[in-house]
């Protein structure tokens, strides 16, 4: 007797994304997608949502948790109900050996090995197919980062056009312009779009010379400040994500060089994404421009000085329903498919400098790749 196989996705598609994608249906509550042997999609969620789920959600059956109650009932806890109602719903269609993803809860796996099922991981379930977007998502993505372009282009105009002071801090009118000031005009004008902003990075001077560092106080002329936005468009659920480098005034020599080996990096990555090409394969090519220009790969050392400048991150990664997805563009990167959607941001960063990191994110195609972005590279937004 062959024993029936089913898989199940499971959990809270506001933060189990994967589970969002297959769906496309949010709720704020635990919600299970089994799919039967017979090729149908069974839903279970609270009863309250049921008939939204059934007007939008990619299932063929809805259910609320109730309608799977054990002989012993369901437990006055919502997530072990869930996981109950799951089990008794699987062991209803004959359901003996279960496949999850690797975001499967364990209290899910526990209900249904006590309930004598055997529970295997497919660690690519999820994965592989969350990568590779459809027309939908593409299109998602494209509006995610034109908005995000559109913040970005404020942001540097707003470095460029402000007033330097005696003491070379940044102004705006009267008030002085700090890198909170400016994350609080950004977020501001992505709030306005439907857009949620998580702290984005406006790291002047030596605050660049640390890639993640967010940025605090003044801006000042004659300096480099990294600006990296990286918002949800709470209509879609997709995100944008861009970085662009400005300096108001002058720009310094050094900076000027550092900018055109990023630049120069950045051209060389993007020229070697293609289908069937490894996200090692776009690092290497990155990395190997800014090495030959006489800059540094990895972290400072306690004993190199405040001028060490080097690139200490990979050159990208996978962007969709999270900001961070498969594939990392990076030594040991997978194989890239037709439908990836990935971001190409080399940096140079320096204590004593400053950093400079400039972001665009494109689609993988078969001989090549489609850039979103629109926007300028340069260092001058005047």
């Amino acid at each position: 007797m062959t024993t029936k196989t089913a898989r199940v996705m499971a959990g809270n598609p506001s933060t189990n994304k994967s589970l969002y994608r297959s769906v496309r249906f949010m709720v704020h509550d635990a919600m299970i997608a089994i799919d039967l042997p017979d090729g149908t999609r069974a839903l279970i969620l609270r009863e309250i949502e049921m008939d939204r789920a059934k007007k939008h959600a990619r299932a063929d059956r809805v259910y609320g948790y109730s309608d799977f109650t054990p002989a012993g009932g369901l437990s006055g806890d919502r997530e072990t109900a869930a996981a109950q109602a799951t089990t008794e719903c699987l062991r209803r269609n004959g359901i003996m050996n279960v496949i999850g993803d690797r975001t499967l809860p364990l209290i899910y796996i526990d209900e249904m090995q006590a309930a004598g099922m055997t529970v295997e991981l497919d660690i690519e379930m999820g994965v592989t197919d969350r990568r590779v977007k459809d027309s939908q998502e593409v299109a998602h993505l494209k509006q995610s980062q034109k908005v995000t372009e559109d913040a970005m282009r404020m942001a540097c105009e707003t470095v460029a056009h402000a007033t330097a002071g005696s003491d070379g801090a940044l102004r705006v009118g009267e008030d002085p312009l700090t890198s909170e000031r400016l994350r609080t005009l950004i977020d501001t004008y992505l709030l306005e779009r439907n857009f949620f902003n998580p702290p984005c990075i406006v790291a002047g001077g030596s605050d660049g010379g640390d890639c993640h560092e967010l940025g605090s106080g003044p801006l000042r002329t004659g300096q480099p400040v990294i600006i990296d936005i990286f918002p949800l468009d709470k209509s879609s659920m997709y995100n944008g994500d861009c970085t662009r480098t400005v300096v108001h005034g002058k720009i310094p020599d050094e900076i000027q060089k550092m900018h055109d080996a990023v630049i120069a990096a950045k051209h060389a990555g993007t020229t070697a994404i293609k289908a069937g090409a490894t996200g090692e394969d776009v690092h290497l090519a990155t990395i190997g421009v800014l090495l030959d220009r006489g800059y540094k790969e990895g972290l400072p050392t306690e004993n190199d000085d405040l001028a060490f400048c080097s690139m200490p991150h990979g050159t990208g990664h996978g962007i969709g329903l999270d900001v961070h997805e498969p594939p990392l563009l990076d030594r040991n990167g997978a194989t890239l498919l037709v439908g990836d959607v990935v971001t190409v941001e080399p940096g140079l960063y320096s204590h004593a400098l400053g950093g400079i990191r400039v972001e665009d994110m494109v689609l993988v195609t078969e001989k090549g790749c489609e850039n979103f972005n629109t926007l300028p590279e340069g260092l001058s937004w005047d």
